[in-house]
Order: C-alpha cells, then structure tokens, then sequence
C-alpha cells in the first residue's frame, strides 16, 4: 500500500500547527537562516515545538536550508543542521552541495526543486548521492513525471500541486540578482518576473506595452491528483511559506478531502502517510483564497492563458457583473452573496486590476466607501477578500484526531492498556464487581478531550468484570495517551552517512548552454564536491561575478511566442515581427528574448 503525502506551507509556528490541524501529512518550513524564503525564517526553538505537535500525528516536519552558502557560512549552516537532528526534524531540503561535504548526522536530505530536477538521469545522480528524495520541477507533465518514476522507480518524488509559479526553472533565475542585488538563490528574490514589461521587436517596435508579460497564474492541480499518483508522485506540496494562516487553513483542508476522496475509491492501494481525522467548521473552497486565477500548467503539455497579464495581484473567485450604478452604490447580477468589508476588484479599461472595500451590503446592492472612478454597468467583478469566509477562518476552524481501539485485560499483578501498538500497565490488586463495570469502564477510558486521540471503542475480554477504580483507569488512559505520543516521536526516520560517490557526467545534466555559473557554486566544499565528480573548467555563482558578455539570467517553459499566437509549431500563425525581441523595463532597461524552439524554451538574456 502506497502512503500519500500532502505537504504544507508553514510561514511560522502557528500556521505549521494549523495545517497539522487542517490535514497534512508533513509541513515544511524555513530556520532562521538560509531558506529560500528569507522572509519566512523561524527559530530553532519554534520548530522543535512545531515537531513536538506534529509527530504524535505521525506529521513530518522538514526544513528548507535551500539557498546556496558563501564560505563564511559554512559552519553556521553545519551547526544548524545538528540543531535541527536534535530537535527531531525529518529531513532538511537542500540545494547547495556542500552540505554533502558537511559533519552533519544522517539526517535525509531531499532535493530542492532549486537543483533543477526534470530528468530521470539527474534524479537517479541524485539518489546515488544519497538523496531520499526529490522535489520536481513544477514544469513538468504527467507524462514526463511517469517516465522519471520509471527510470528511478525507487526514488520518491514529490510534486508541486497548488500556488504561485516562478516563471523561470527554479535554481536557475539570475534576474532578480542582476537587476536588484537580490539573489533568488539566496532567498530574497525581487520579483523581477511580476514587473511591468514593454515588448519590442528588432526594430525597436512595440508589440506590446506595459503589461506583465511573465507573470504566471497561479497552479491547482486538485482534480488532478490522481494522475499525478499514478504517474508516480507520492508527495504533493502546496507552495506558500509567506502565505497567512487562513492560506494554509483553507488549501490544505480542500487538498486533504481530495486525497481521503481518493484513497477511500482505492482502499487497497493507497493510505495517508499521517494519522487522524480532520472534522472541519467550513467548507474549503480554492477560489476563496489568494490567487492569480488558475491553472494546471504544463500538467498535459503546453496549454494557453497560463500566465496573468493584466495583474500580478490576486483577482479571487467571479461573483458577477455589475448590473446597475447609481451615485453611491451599483448592483451585482449573480448568486454570490455579499458582507460589509469585502474586497473586490475588476479589469479596467486599461487592462489593470482596481480594487475597493465594500462598506455597506444590502443584498445584492453595493455600498463602497469610495465609488471606483473606472467601474462601469456590464463588468466583470471579482472577490479577492471574502470578509465571512476569513472570520470563520480566523477562529478555530478543524479538529483532528486519532481514533484509538483501547483493549483492556488483566495481567499478572494488574491491568493492561493498549492501543495503536502501544500498551501500558499498572499494578493494581485484583477485586471482583459486585455490579458491572463496563459502562463506567468505557467511559473513564474515553476520556481523550484535549488530546489528539478520540476513543472509537474499547474491548474487553469475554467475562472481565473487574472493579478498578476510577482514578486508576485515568492513570492508566494517562500512560497510554503519554505511550502513543512518544511513539510518534520516536518513530522518524534516519539516512545513511556515506562518502558521495562519483557519478560521471550526471552532475552536468540539463546544462545546455555551457555556463558554469549554472551550478550555482558559491564556496570552496561545493567547489570540492564538483571537482570531485569531473566537472571541469568551474565557474563561480553569478551572485559572486558578473559573466562577461550577454548573461542568460531565466530559462522558462513560459514562451511569450506560443502565448501570443506566433508559435508554427504549435499551430500558430507565423510572426510579422522582426527578432530577436526584447522585453523593456520602465526604467530602460532591456532583455533580449531567446527561442530555443528544439527545447521548446524561452531564454532571457541581459542585453550586452
């Protein structure tokens, strides 16, 4: 039987423990240092108290130490990694290669989506350096996870299904770094992809003007998972380490529904990785939360309206169209129902997102505190903050628990408990009832409030009618809840502390266009480690030195071609621009675009 895993985002404590509440099987999230979200970084003593919650649920907790490491940070980054084994982590995310290098216990170690994985022979390099898993890039499609899960049939893979894109192949994007000083690799990425953009062709002709050319919408893949297990992926991850807690609360409670929905078709071959039963106080809905719109990507192969070209904001669910202004307020034809402070928000006339509070609902008539200036009868309106839906999120809104079969029987000098593989017992003399004990029995055992165990049943043996005392039933229901909870603690797994091994020429995969500055090297162990598997000629990392000439700064699957109709080999028309073409910010600057049509390719350059 195959474990699904649904993974989740936690920006800090209180949102890791909402999603261990809401349903998913491991949560990851960044230390203080050295994650690919700088912003997002918690100290050590938080994620122990996240561990100590989560693993009596059978709930892993990895943390991301996924940015690449100067020399100076070398030995903080192995202290960490200690620190984090002894808390109890259960698997630290990875992308610079010296930690290969590194003292560190055998704590797993998984494969950053940020080393570029999307080939089975740079999967099963990875595996033979002793990687426990690997995280895929988020381009790929069913089809090409299938053929990797073939290839390294025994290496799981874990899969992006839900939140915002980078529209470049992540480990790989130069642009934030060259144009801002702030390094993507090194967790504080400037967003270069969500800007404003001019399209010019060679001429200097504008074919397209100030739009967000390489934005994407934002991934849902939830009616997709079963494909996606299928094809191989045993983990799914949901991206959003700077996401609130009404995020995580919300996409990880309608992830988890997916996957029970699926296991409960398919009972004999598929179970959850965690233990537990979520029973919820709303009804998760995807729209309701942050998004740029949807899509499911490369999922089946390049597809249209993948990206989000009017706003890189969130647009939310549709709830109509304006039907009627009036000076101070306009109705909304549709069936969504309104509360006072909701956000909504409309495309303009100049393709550009507008948004206003809602001061006043009555019905389907709109009270904003200030009327929008561009709004007018006949457009679209969107939601992108649900006022009811957040407050119901904003309190308690799920509870989980683990249902305990208790058997109860008489030992020697007392009695034993057990339980979900775990017994306890006391000394306690042996005193035959002179009235039945077994619904006083069940109910002292059944106690479990404020635990993450609920009882389902209890069972005696044929003829037990014992008389124990109440306070010795409780100690008892005690020890086992102690039991089980330990157990869930304990029960992590370890790696294996191994020299890597020389992989020849499978460190070198996907590197197309001979940079070295693409290794993403950026101190001496990392320099160590590659030499030691045959790469010559090494460069360092691009945030240590400017390459000289042109600087390929983003390798993308989104291609601005394909999207505006010009692709032949997709079936588009053949372009009447001259190329190359350039992308231009609104300060000047400019990045010449690149097709790489055999790849099917997009390439962004920094203009020489």
């Amino acid at each position: 039987m195959t474990p699904l895993e649904l993974l989740a985002p936690a920006k800090n404590l209180a949102c890791g423990m909402a999603a261990v509440d809401h349903g998913a099987d491991a949560v990851y999230i960044g230390a203080q240092r050295f994650g690919a979200r700088a912003a997002a970084g918690n100290s050590v003593d938080d994620i122990r108290q996240l561990c100590d919650y989560a693993h009596p649920y059978g709930v892993k907790v990895y943390v991301t130490v996924n940015t690449i490491i100067y020399d100076e940070e070398l030995e903080a980054t192995e202290q960490l990694i200690r620190q984090l084994d002894e808390i109890g982590v259960d698997a630290i995310l990875v992308q610079d290669m010296s930690v290969l290098r590194m003292a560190i216990p055998p704590l797993p170690l998984h494969a950053s989506t940020q080393t570029d994985n999307r080939t089975a022979e740079k999967v099963r390099w990875l595996q033979q350096l002793g990687f426990k898993r690997v995280v895929l890039a988020r381009e790929l499609s069913v089809s090409e996870i299938a053929a990797i899960h073939q290839e390294v049939p025994d290496m799981p893979l874990e899969v992006f299904v839900h939140g915002a894109l980078c529209v470049s192949y992540s480990g790989l994007c130069y642009a934030s770094q060259y144009c801002f000083g702030r390094s993507a690799n090194r967790g504080a990425c400037a967003q270069f992809c969500r800007m404003k953009f001019d399209l010019l062709d060679a001429d200097g002709k504008e074919i397209e003007h100030q739009r967000h050319l390489l934005s994407l919408k934002d991934m849902n893949q939830s009616d997709h998972l079963e494909e996606l297990i299928e094809a191989g992926a045993t983990s799914f991850k949901i991206e959003g380490r700077l996401k609130e807690v009404s995020y995580v609360k919300n996409v990880v409670a309608a992830y988890s529904q997916r996957l029970d929905a699926i296991i409960a078709r398919n009972p004999d071959r598929y179970c959850r990785a965690s233990k537990g039963n979520c029973t919820y106080s709303f009804v998760p809905n995807l729209n309701k939360t942050f998004n740029r719109g949807f899509t499911t990507y490369f999922l089946h192969g390049r597809q249209k309206d993948i990206s989000s070209p009017d706003t890189p904001k969130a647009i939310g669910e549709y709830v109509g169209y304006v039907k009627e202004m009036r000076r101070d307020s306009f109705n909304v034809a549709g069936t969504a129902s309104f509360a006072n402070g909701d956000g909504l928000c409309f495309i303009n006339g100049e393709r550009e997102l507008e948004g206003f509070r809602v001061n006043r609902a009555e019905g389907n008539r709109l009270y904003p505190h200030e009327m929008p200036r561009h709004l007018h009868a006949g457009m679209a309106l969107y939601r992108n903050n649900d006022q009811e839906f957040e407050r119901i999120l904003s309190r308690q809104s799920s509870e989980r628990k683990i249902p305990l079969v208790m058997q109860l029987r008489a030992t020697d000098d007392g009695f034993a408990l057990s339980a979900d593989g775990v017994e306890v017992s006391i000394a306690c003399e042996h005193q035959q009832a002179e009235k039945p004990q077994q619904e006083n029995i069940i109910r002292q055992l059944s106690r479990l409030g404020g635990t993450p165990y609920e009882c389902s049943r209890v069972e005696l043996p044929a003829g037990f009618n014992y008389f124990i005392p109440s306070s010795r039933l409780a100690e008892l229901r005690r020890l086992l809840v102690e039991g089980a909870a330990s157990e869930g603690r304990r029960c992590r797994l370890r790696g294996s502390k191994v020299p890597p091994p020389r992989v020849e020429g499978a460190a070198f995969v996907g590197r197309r266009y001979g940079l070295r500055y693409l290794y993403n090297i950026s101190n001496r162990q990392a320099r160590e480690f590659y030499e030691e598997q045959g790469l010559a000629d090494i460069a360092p990392a691009f945030e240590l030195y400017h390459p000289e000439g042109e600087a390929l700064l983003m390798q993308c699957r989104h291609c601005l071609r394909y999207s505006l109709g010009c692709c032949v080999k997709h079936g588009g028309s053949r372009p009447t621009w001259k190329e190359p073409l350039f992308l231009r910010l609104g300060d000047g600057r400019r990045f010449r675009l690149a097709f790489d049509c055999k790849n099917c390719q997009m390439n962004v350059y920094a203009e020489d």
